[in-house]
This record gives C-alpha cells, sequence and structure tokens, in this order.
C-alpha cells in the first residue's frame, strides 16, 4: 500500500478530526465546513465563501470546495448563518392534511414562488381538529422561519399570542375575516354556500341536500347553503334540508354512503351540493349505480375543481379557487415583508367561481 502524503487532505482527515475538534462539534463524527476545507486545501473562510457567495471565489477553488462537499456529504449550519444574518430563508406552511388534493395547488405555487426568491418551505400537517395546531404552531416560532403561511384563520387564542408576540409575518389563507392576526388572502366560505343556492335554484332544483365534511370550513359552506336553499324554499314540506356528515380528509366511498342516507331520507331529492370533489364523485358513482340519471334526476355541484373533475362523464360541476393565486399573494406578502417593504393591503379576498359543467 503506497503511503498516505500528509500535504494531501483526503476523506480520512475529515473523518479523523483532532480530539479538541470532535469536541467542540454539537454531535460527534459530524462534518464540520473546517474539515471540507481542509479536503478542499483552502482555508476555512474560503469554503465559506465559496458556499455563501460563490462569484466571490475563483472557478478552480469552487470547483475544489464542491467536490470536497459532495465527499463529504457536508450540510451547511442554515440556523447559524441565519442567526447571524436575522435570516434563516425558511417559510413554515400549516395545512390540515398533506394527503387533501385541494390544498396541492396552493403549496406547489408557494414552494414554486418562494423558491425562486431564495427561500425553502416547511411543511407542517395541524390536523382538521386543530388537535396538533398550537404545539406544531410552538415549534415552528422555536425554529424563526422568516414567514408562516397558515390554512385558515387562527381560532386558538394561545397560539395567536404567541405569533403575534414572536413578530413572524403570517398569512392566513383559505378563509376570510376582517381581523387576522397579520395578513390574509382568502374567500368567503358562508358566499359560496349562499351561491350555490342560488344557482341551484335557478337551474330549477326544489329539494337539495348536503354531503358534507365536519370540519369547521366545510360546515359553515354547508350551513350557509342549507339557509339560503331554506330561504328559497328548495326544501320538501318545508323540513329542514338533509345533511350528512362525514369526517374529514373526505372520500368516494362517503359519497357513495352520503347519497344512499339522503334518498333513505328523502328520496325525491333533486339537487346535493358535496363538500369535495371526492365527494361528489362518489355520489355521482352510488347514483348511477342506482340508475339515477344526472343532471336529469339529480343535479350535482362538488368543491375545489379537481382535475379529474372536467373529465367525468358528466363532467362534474363544481366551486373553483383560485389556488395559484392564493400561494403567489401569500409568497408574495411573505417575501415584501422579509425585504422590509410595508404591504399596504393586508387583507385579500381572491373569491371563487362556480364552474358549470354538465352535472348541474
Amino acid at each position: 500500500m503506497p503511503p498516505t502524503n500528509p500535504s494531501s487532505p483526503d476523506l480520512r482527515h475529515a473523518d479523523a478530526a483532532e480530539p479538541r475538534r470532535r469536541g467542540s462539534r454539537k454531535s460527534a463524527g459530524g462534518i464540520t465546513l473546517r474539515d471540507v476545507a481542509q479536503l478542499a486545501g483552502v482555508a476555512p473562510i474560503t469554503a465559506s465563501r465559496a458556499l455563501n457567495t460563490p462569484s466571490a471565489v475563483s472557478p478552480k477553488v469552487l470547483q475544489k470546495v464542491r467536490e470536497a462537499v459532495e465527499r463529504t456529504g457536508y450540510v451547511p449550519n442554515l440556523l447559524a448563518g441565519g442567526l447571524a444574518s436575522n435570516k434563516s430563508r425558511l417559510v413554515a406552511v400549516v395545512v390540515p392534511t398533506v394527503i387533501g388534493p385541494v390544498f396541492q395547488e396552493i403549496v406547489h405555487t408557494l414552494t414554486e414562488t418562494l423558491a425562486a426568491a431564495g427561500y425553502q418551505v416547511m411543511l407542517g400537517q395541524s390536523g382538521y381538529e386543530n388537535s396538533r395546531e398550537d404545539a406544531l404552531l410552538e415549534a415552528i416560532i422555536g425554529r424563526r422561519p422568516d414567514g408562516v403561511v397558515l390554512t385558515g384563520i387562527m381560532r386558538s387564542a394561545e397560539a395567536r399570542k404567541r405569533l403575534l408576540a414572536s413578530g413572524i409575518p403570517v398569512v392566513e389563507t383559505w378563509d376570510l375575516t376582517p381581523t387576522p392576526i397579520d395578513m390574509l388572502v382568502g374567500f368567503s366560505h358562508e358566499n359560496i354556500g349562499r351561491e350555490v343556492a342560488r344557482y341551484l335554484h335557478a337551474a330549477g332544483r326544489r329539494v337539495v341536500a348536503v354531503v358534507g365534511g365536519r370540519d369547521e370550513r366545510s360546515r359553515r359552506r354547508m350551513d350557509a347553503f342549507a339557509q339560503e336553499a331554506s330561504a328559497l324554499g328548495m326544501t320538501a314540506n318545508d323540513a329542514p334540508v338533509p345533511m350528512h356528515h362525514v369526517t374529514a380528509p373526505t372520500t368516494l366511498g362517503q359519497g357513495r354512503k352520503g347519497l344512499a342516507d339522503l334518498l333513505q331520507r328523502q328520496p325525491q331529492t333533486d339537487a346535493i351540493f358535496c363538500s369535495s370533489d371526492l365527494l361528489a364523485l362518489g355520489v355521482m358513482i352510488e347514483a348511477q349505480s342506482r340508475g339515477i340519471r344526472i343532471p336529469e334526476q339529480l343535479a350535482l355541484v362538488g368543491f375545489g375543481d379537481l382535475e379529474f373533475s372536467r373529465d367525468l362523464q358528466p363532467q362534474l360541476t363544481t366551486v373553483r379557487i383560485d389556488g395559484t393565486g392564493i400561494g403567489q399573494r401569500a409568497a408574495r406578502f411573505i417575501i415584501d415583508r422579509a425585504a422590509g417593504i410595508e404591504v399596504a393591503e393586508r387583507i385579500v379576498d381572491i373569491g371563487f367561481s362556480i364552474i358549470q359543467r354538465e352535472s348541474a
């Protein structure tokens, strides 16, 4: 075996750091910037420049440092750098569920828009019953991101107080209130419910029902729909609008069971509003299995305008929310505030659209 040249750093030197340096690391055996610099044959300050401001070093040095990083698997301590600059370059995004397709457009747009400005997204799942929201936000605030984007309005008094005290820019989305924590981009769930009821009434439907999630935002849509439908006389024998509630996140199977339940309770139902497109798809499948023609015998309206909605037979009438617009505005709010730019319009009602297709 040929002798090792002590003047030529290699990976073994990075692994076999002196006891003094090993003791100074936060975790034994962790690769440090000093190890990367030694392997690249440059000073630690030069390695730091190569990683943080590549234009400040020569292409040859930059290549050496990058090769050393690749060989060692070194990951820069962004928290340490963030403490020095008071910037973490992280934005926390909290959604009820990561498997809910209705939130994917917003998350995708936030990720792309923030990445273009040099930020990374840290995604958290709060659940629909807010059981984990306070603990999740406490963990997020402790990491001092440059911004927090929430799905819905913050209703926990304790979490609201902590967010206000942190001074971190906060954008609430997917809802509407005149008193946001900081900034808001959203829409009115109550207005959606009322407008869908009016839409179905104009289409000649007179006996309506609901299949909806038990989560708070869905219930407000459904309750507003039922109130407006009752005011328009869209119930059988002046009875309350029948509702079939399901747990969130909603599924196709719940939609099938929902229609079966509603038809048993109110056989003359001629229109159903669902709190999600997945529920509406389940209703449609169950209706077709029973020989119920859509829309001739039963009109159907969903929520979310998921990609499959326009590919169904018949195509699904649904409520469209501009998730791209919400994501872009929320990201812009965070980017501007992080840059010290005052946000003049802190509450944006992005509205909604009823997409008319064959099912209603």
